[in-house]
């Protein structure tokens, strides 16, 4: 009885730990780093007609948009945009 007990705690801790990693993009941790094109693709899309992204419109493109947004203003720059992407809190979001 007891083997079975340990056998299904570690199952459920198992189960915990990889159900939080897959939940991870959602908590604002970095994902992977975008190279210098993949960037550029997603600046364009996100901000086609702009030179700033206003947090209303980041949530499918940044992880962590208090973090992108490194003098607090509310939007993010170009500039602030490839830091973003240097630090993987960028969204690869082209299909």
């Amino acid at each position: 009885m007891s083997k079975l007990a340990t056998l299904t705690s570690l199952a459920f801790l198992f189960t915990a730990g990889y159900a939080l990693a897959q939940n991870s993009m959602t908590s604002g941790r970095p994902s992977a780093v975008l190279n210098d094109a993949k960037c550029q693709e997603v600046w364009n899309k996100a901000v086609p007609n702009g030179d700033k992204l206003a947090q209303a419109d980041a949530a499918p493109y940044i992880v962590n948009f208090h973090q992108a947004d490194a003098d607090g203003d509310g939007t993010i720059d170009k500039k602030e945009f490839w830091a973003a992407c240097a630090k993987g809190l960028v969204k690869y979001t082209i299909k």
